[in-house]
Order: structure tokens, then C-alpha cells, then sequence
């Protein structure tokens, strides 16, 4: 009976730490127009900062270039997340908005929602539980 116990004890404890293991996270960005400038893809984990560059659970910057552009997020937790990616022609590091508001660079969300507004978490999350991979199209 102990011996079971025991065997029962590691097989739970080998599935928590299974669980906590880091994956990886490909995001593809098609429609990339052009190689001026920098693609900026910012992941997010909580509603509340998606939006803010700055609070952004991580952030990668890669060179532009026309067509698809492939980024690798490494050592991500299992959770819900949100991408919010767009193409920096002008090399400011921001994406450029007419009035606040309306972007006039190429921009990209995960799950590729129609949007009337600002974009909200709700409508570009996505669960990590595995190693992932997304295709996501720019919008110009």
C-alpha cells in the first residue's frame, strides 16, 4: 500500500512540473508590404495592459521584410494571451495613429478580429498549453 502511495505522490508531482514548463510561441505575420523599418510583436497576459507596449508580458523586434515574418517567443508559461504586432516603417518605434486612433502603419491581432475601435483582449485571446504556432495577417 505505501509502495502505491508513493508512486501515486511522484506521478502527481511529475504532472505539476510537466504543466509548468515553458513553451514556445511562433508567430507568423503575412502580408508584411515592405522591408523599411522594424516589425515590433507584443505578447500579452492581462487585459487590462494589452495596448500599453510598455506593460507588454514581452516584446520582440525583428527586421521588416515583404511577405511573412516569422517571430519565436521562448520560455512562455501556459495562459491565456493576446498579440498585437505591427510593422514601424518610419523606425520611431511606435505604431503611427491619425487622430489617436486610426492606424496609418500595418498593424496585426491574434485571432485576426473584425475591429470597429480599439482593440480589446477578449477578442484576440488564445490559450497556450502547448508549444504554438499562429499565422496572423497585417492589415495596412
Amino acid at each position: 500500500m505505501k509502495l502505491i502511495l508513493l508512486s501515486f505522490m511522484v506521478w502527481v508531482a511529475s504532472c505539476g512540473l510537466a504543466f509548468a514548463e515553458e513553451r514556445s510561441l511562433i508567430v507568423n505575420l503575412t502580408g508584411v508590404k515592405n522591408s523599411s523599418g522594424d516589425v515590433y510583436v507584443e505578447l500579452y497576459s492581462d487585459p487590462k495592459t494589452f495596448r500599453k507596449s510598455a506593460l507588454a508580458t514581452n516584446v520582440i523586434k525583428a527586421k521588416a521584410q515583404e511577405g511573412t515574418v516569422t517571430i519565436k517567443f521562448t520560455g512562455v508559461s501556459p495562459g491565456v494571451y493576446a498579440i498585437l504586432a505591427f510593422h514601424d516603417e518610419d523606425g520611431n518605434g511606435v505604431l503611427n495613429k491619425r487622430f489617436g486612433m486610426i492606424p496609418t502603419e500595418g498593424y496585426a491581432l491574434s485571432n485576426n478580429p473584425d475591429v470597429f475601435g480599439p482593440p480589446a483582449f477578449k477578442d484576440s485571446e488564445f490559450e497556450v498549453l502547448s508549444d504554438k504556432e499562429l499565422t496572423i495577417p497585417m492589415h495596412y
